[in-house]
Formats: C-alpha cells, sequence, structure tokens
C-alpha cells in the first residue's frame, strides 16, 4: 500500500510509512514518541517545582539558624537544646495523660448513651409490632417499659436534686393508668378521667415542655415515653383493641363529654391539692432557697417562654394561685379535642399520634443538628486553638536565644551541624508525635483531620441542666 500524501497534514513519522514492510507496526512508534515527549515535559516542570521549593526551604533554614545564634554569633549548646525538646515532650506528654484519663472515664457515659439507644430503638420496634400484630399485648409492654423507665428516672432526679418534678401530673397519671390497666379495669369514672388526661395535658406537654426523640439521652427518651405512651394506649384500647370489653369492661360505658370532663376534673383537682400541701407548702422553704427545683419555679425562671414571661407579669403574691387556676384552665382546653372528637373517631385519634410524635421527632432532629453540632463545633475548635498554642510555645522555645558561658571555637559550626544534634529533625519529630496524637481518639485538631464518630467521642458528657429540666 502505497504512503498517503497529505502535503502540509502528512505525518510526522513519514519516514516509517515509506517502508511497506513497517507500515503494520508504525503506529506503535506514533504512540511512544508521543508518550515521551510528555513525559519529558512533565519530568522538566517536575524538576522546575522542585529547584524552586529548595530554593525556598534554604531561605526559611538560614533565617532559623540565623534566629539561634546568641548575641556573640555563636549557636546555642546542643544540650540546651535537648533540654528544650525535653521539656516539650513531657508537656506533650502530660496533655495526652490527661487526654487519655478524659476518654477512659467518659466510656462509662458511651456505655449508658449505647443503652438508651438500644433500649429507645427497640421499644419503637416493639410497639410497631405489637400495633400491626398483636395490639392487646400493647399495655403488656406499656407496664414492663414503666417498671425500667420511673425507676430509672427516681435515681437520677434524686442524685441531681430534681426529684420534686416526679410530683408533677404526668407521673399522677402514670400511675392512674396502671391502676386502671391491673386494679380498676371496670371503673367507667377512671376510664373516661384517664382517657382525657393521657389525650390533654399528657400529649400536650410533649409540645409544651419541648419533648424531643434523642435516642442516646436516657433522660430525653424517658421524657418522651412518659408523656406520648399513656395517650397510645388508651387510643388503643379504645379503637383497636379486638374485644376490648372482654379485658377492660368499662370501655362500653356510654358517658357524656362534658360528665367526662367534669371527672378528670375532680381527679386533677385531687392531684392539684396533694401538690400544694407536700410541695408548695411543706417543702417550701427549700423551694426558696433554690435547694429544690419544681415545675412552678422553673417556669418562673424560664424569661424565654411564655409562661416564664406571663408569670413576670403577675404581682409576687398572686403567682402562685394565678400559675394553679391556670394549670387547671390548660388541662381543661386540651381535653376538649379528646372529648368531643378524638373519643369517637379512630381516624382523627391516629392523626392527632402522629402529629404529637412528629414534634418530638423534629425537636430531636433540632438537638443532633443545632445543639449537638454547635457543641461539637465548640470543642472542635477549642483543641484545634490548644494544639495551635503548643505548636507556637514548641517553636518559640527552640529557636529562642540560650546564653552561652563559654564561647565555642570558631569552627563550632561544622562540629555542631555533624554532632547528629538537628533542631529541625528534633521539632519535626515532635511535630509528628502530635500528628500521632491527632490521628487518636483523644486528640483532634490541625487542618485537614476528620473526627471518628465510630470511636464515639463524647462532646455532651455534662448534660444542659436547663434543657433536662423542662424534658422533666
Amino acid at each position: 500500500m502505497p504512503p498517503l500524501n497529505l502535503g502540509f497534514f502528512s505525518s510526522p513519522f513519514e519516514k516509517f510509512l515509506k517502508d511497506v514492510e513497517t507500515s503494520e507496526w508504525a503506529g506503535a512508534f506514533t504512540l511512544l514518541d508521543t508518550l515521551e515527549t510528555y513525559w519529558d515535559s512533565r519530568m522538566d516542570l517536575l524538576e522546575r517545582r522542585l529547584k524552586s521549593h529548595g530554593e525556598k526551604l534554604k531561605v526559611r533554614a538560614n533565617e532559623q539558624l540565623a534566629k539561634m545564634k546568641t548575641p556573640t554569633g555563636e549557636f546555642p549548646y546542643p544540650k540546651d537544646i535537648e533540654q528544650e525538646v525535653k521539656k516539650f515532650k513531657v508537656k506533650v506528654s502530660a496533655r495526652m495523660a490527661s487526654l487519655t484519663t478524659a476518654w477512659q472515664s467518659a466510656k462509662v457515659i458511651r456505655t449508658r448513651e449505647k443503652v438508651s439507644f438500644f433500649v429507645g430503638v427497640m421499644s419503637i420496634l416493639y410497639t410497631s409490632l405489637l400495633i400491626g400484630i398483636a395490639p392487646q399485648w400493647l399495655h403488656v409492654l406499656y407496664t414492663i417499659q414503666t417498671l425500667y423507665f420511673l425507676p430509672t428516672r427516681y435515681y437520677t432526679y434524686k442524685k441531681k436534686a430534681w426529684h420534686y418534678f416526679l410530683f408533677d401530673l404526668c407521673y399522677y397519671v402514670n400511675v392512674l393508668a396502671l391502676l386502671y390497666l391491673w386494679v380498676f379495669p371496670g371503673s367507667s369514672f377512671l376510664w373516661h378521667s384517664c382517657y382525657l388526661l393521657t389525650h390533654g395535658s399528657l400529649a400536650s406537654a410533649v409540645i409544651t415542655w419541648r419533648n424531643s426523640l434523642v435516642f442516646h439521652d436516657i433522660d430525653k427518651v424517658t421524657s418522651l415515653y412518659i408523656h406520648i405512651y399513656p395517650p397510645l394506649i388508651f387510643t388503643m384500647i379504645r379503637h383497636f383493641y379486638p374485644n376490648a370489653a372482654t379485658r377492660f369492661p368499662a370501655v362500653t360505658a356510654v358517658m357524656a363529654p362534658w360528665k367526662s370532663l367534669f371527672l378528670s376534673a375532680v381527679f386533677y383537682s385531687i392531684w392539684q391539692g396533694l401538690y400544694w400541701k407536700f410541695v408548695l407548702v411543706d417543702r417550701k422553704a427549700k423551694v426558696d432557697s433554690g435547694q429544690r427545683t419544681t415545675s412552678f419555679s422553673f417556669l418562673l425562671n424560664d424569661k424565654r417562654g411564655v409562661i416564664g414571661r406571663m408569670l413576670q407579669s403577675v404581682p409576687m403574691q398572686y403567682r402562685l394561685p394565678g400559675f394553679m387556676f391556670g394549670q387547671l384552665l390548660y388541662t381543661v382546653i386540651t381535653e376538649l379535642p379528646a372529648a368531643f372528637l378524638l373519643y369517637h373517631s379512630p381516624v382523627a385519634s391516629v392523626i392527632f399520634l402522629l402529629f404529637i410524635f412528629g414534634v418530638s421527632v423534629w425537636n430531636g432532629a433540632g438537638f443532633y443538628i443545632e445543639v449537638f453540632g454547635r457543641k461539637f463545633e465548640r470543642e472542635l475548635e477549642a483543641l484545634r486553638k490548644e494544639l495551635a498554642e503548643t505548636r507556637s510555645s514548641a517553636v518559640s522555645h527552640a529557636s529562642s536565644p540560650v546564653a552561652t558561658p563559654n564561647p565555642l571555637p570558631a569552627d563550632h559550626d561544622h562540629g555542631f551541624m555533624s554532632s547528629g544534634v538537628s533542631v529541625s529533625s528534633e521539632i519535626s519529630g515532635m511535630d509528628e508525635a502530635s500528628s500521632e496524637g491527632m490521628g487518636s481518639p483523644i486528640m483532634i485538631g490541625g487542618p485537614g483531620k476528620e473526627l471518628d464518630m465510630k470511636e464515639g467521642f463524647k462532646l455532651d458528657v455534662v448534660p444542659d441542666s436547663d434543657e433536662s429540666k423542662k424534658d422533666r
């Protein structure tokens, strides 16, 4: 095959095309020559960049050497630099030891949070399965979980001196619910009162107290459980429990809505009277001195909330009676939908429960994204600043002039640099040690380092007291 004559666009390797025998493998030379040209240009560019970088390193080395010289123009003794390096090593080791201690002590908290996460997720899973498969066993699951959550709540609140919150209405209603389920299932008075109280002030407390679905926090999980599980139980018994009249005879009792409201107000008044006597009167001194905290004192000091601002506008002598009357009015108002709508409509009851649960999920998302994320950001920034200060301190110690009582001979430069003690190598070793620490689960800092969430880095070891009190 004769070679093609393309004129100006002829092949750059036309000499190989003239021979017919080599026409089949001439294309290989074209590819190899192109790769060689590309490789040569890249190597030349890399060589020029390395040369430029080397010049910069030489300039920086000369600047550091000039700083290290003493006023007499000599270099400090190697022993002095070794002492400074040892001091820096001791400082880094002490910091690592303190962080290790904190990391080890946080293991208990991480384990507790894992247990809380497991219990919370499994509770939702079992609840969902029982609702779809065997709703007649849901009240049994509620009882079992109550035997776990309430003693845990008492233990944690007792240690924090928050146990006066346990006298609140939500715990009183949970006790009434257990009494109806296992002691008085045939009492129509208790049935209607529990239904209205659980769907009224108890369910609406998820919104009022900003309960949130945060699985790793046992306090928040308990608060959400106390407020949302009782209305779920009574909704299932009223609308979805198979042959409910056999197990709970009071379900078939017909009662006018206004009569149901009156009965629930009676049970509420019993609680309010006991609360006023045993907490607000008998233990008034402890509450006023700040040794104990109640719902009233917390809401009164919560100036950001609507209730707190309203209480601040009321004269001091009328605040407690006004609060008690307002709480009664709030309870009756929140029970109106349950008395006139939810008790007769399964669809409305499901929508109501989904709305309440959705609010708790939204609050939990806000906690993880806003609160937890900001605390993580502040902690990470603090660790980065501390590591930067440690590095700058090491550089300043190594580069500061050191007085020499006996000047060295003129050829000391050569002896020092060849003696095997290099300042740059020592500082580099310290940077490597810091980098290793930064890669560990107990030290985080410096650009480009990612936080390993698998190791369970703990940022919220001490819970916010205000948030916990809001959850009750």
